[in-house]
């Protein structure tokens, strides 16, 4: 009994664990920063301009710039960032559906306060047009912003695999 007990937790683990490899959320990776405003004590205000590859899609990568504040809140994790963002995506290698995707899905999310507002990166598909959207916004838990951006990047030929 022991034995079937140890079989089952363990083959639970290797299935939450696979789970949980299976919805990798894309990984944004630092490629500049200019600085906007000085500040005194901590670092200072800047735009960032980050990159992050689509997990499911190989062959295009989405840069976004937005705003981080420095000073005491900013270098302690603290301060509520605004809520503009600027998106590009572009296809940088051959388009592969690694596996299909649906109509529409976050493929980046990223909290910009201690609390309730999150920046979100969409993927919406186009199969008629052949072309995946990539929409930029934030969200607040009680009061959002219609602040956004949009970019579109054409698959060609390659068959969308969609769900």
């Amino acid at each position: 009994m022991k034995n079937s007990f140890s079989h089952i937790a363990t083959l639970a683990v290797a299935a939450l664990a696979l789970a949980a490899a299976a919805v990798q959320p894309a990984v944004a990776e630092e490629i500049g920063s200019v600085n906007t405003e000085f500040k005194l004590i901590g670092p200072d205000h800047k735009i960032v301009v980050e990159v992050f590859d689509d997990p499911k899609v190989q062959g295009i990568s989405c840069y976004v710039s937005r705003a981080r504040k420095g000073g005491v809140y900013g270098a302690l994790g603290i301060a509520t960032e605004k809520t503009e963002a600027s998106i590009a995506c572009r296809q940088v290698g051959d388009i592969v559906f690694k596996e299909a995707v649906p109509q529409q899905e976050d493929v980046f999310t990223e909290r910009m306060s201690v609390l309730f507002k999150t920046m979100h990166i969409v993927r919406m598909a186009d199969p008629k047009r052949h072309v995946l959207i990539y929409l930029t916004y934030s969200d607040k838990l009680l009061d959002g912003s219609p602040k956004n951006s949009v970019t579109a990047v054409p698959v060609g030929n390659v068959q969308m695999r969609m769900r």
